[in-house]
């Protein structure tokens, strides 16, 4: 069940305590990490808190769940996607999304350009890696992401911003973190190879954000610290 506002601001002060913590340690700069508020399987009241908090997006994972909460909704939040999405979903998201985190595909690629130009919108997009080699996860492996970046970049109607990973559901904190290390890796490399800045690093969630800014996330996926257990 969602919180009431006052609930949902102590959490979201508490995981702001955390990344800036977190960011202590490691030397960087908290104005640096974006909380990005997962308000998937949560109502569309959810984003209203989110916007009232004061952060600039919400996270969702289905885009026609999403759709159907931005309706009924007037936040002044970004919506971005951050779960798998279907190529045959890939218009709804052009039209619905501020940002598509999860591509990770050609063909999906040129999907989302193709309706973003009909749309005449430049749809900033990352590309998911799949960095911990998790075979219950998306995203391209590794030694595929410049492969999808060439592509990616080759497309006039989307805007290539940066990375994003899931970390491995199995191996713990050591996993989660030499995942975070990895794509920081990819990202460098890739961004030194081509040119493109490539400043968003989005990973890390809940329970593992403190590995993820030590690695340099620039954005960290929150639910469940900020809304509770989800329905």
């Amino acid at each position: 069940m969602l919180p009431d506002y006052d609930e949902f601001k102590r959490r979201a002060d508490a995981v702001r305590s955390r990344i800036g913590d977190a960011c202590s340690r490691a030397g960087r700069n908290p104005a640096d990490v974006e909380l990005l508020a997962v308000t998937k399987s949560q109502p569309a009241l959810a984003a209203e808190y989110a916007a009232r908090y004061g952060l600039r997006a919400v996270g969702e994972n289905r885009v026609q769940e999403a759709v159907a909460k931005r309706a009924q909704t007037t936040a002044a939040v970004a919506w971005e996607l951050i779960g798998h999405l279907q190529s045959n979903k890939a218009r709804l998201a052009a039209l619905h999304f501020d940002r598509v985190q999860s591509v990770d595909s050609a063909r999906l690629l040129e999907i989302l350009d193709r309706e973003s130009g009909a749309l005449g919108k430049s749809l900033p997009v990352l590309l998911q890696v799949n960095a911990g080699h998790d075979p219950a996860k998306s995203g391209v492996e590794p030694a595929e992401a410049p492969r999808l970046l060439a592509a990616a970049l080759g497309l006039k109607n989307l805007r290539v911003e940066g990375l994003m990973t899931v970390a491995p559901l199995s191996g713990g904190a050591d996993s989660a973190r030499r995942a975070f290390a990895s794509l920081r890796e990819i990202r460098d490399r890739l961004s030194a190879d081509s040119g493109a800045p490539l400043r968003e690093l989005s990973m890390g969630m809940s329970a593992d954000m403190d590995a993820a800014v030590a690695e340099g996330s620039t954005i960290v996926r929150v639910g469940t610290a900020l809304f509770g257990s989800r329905a």
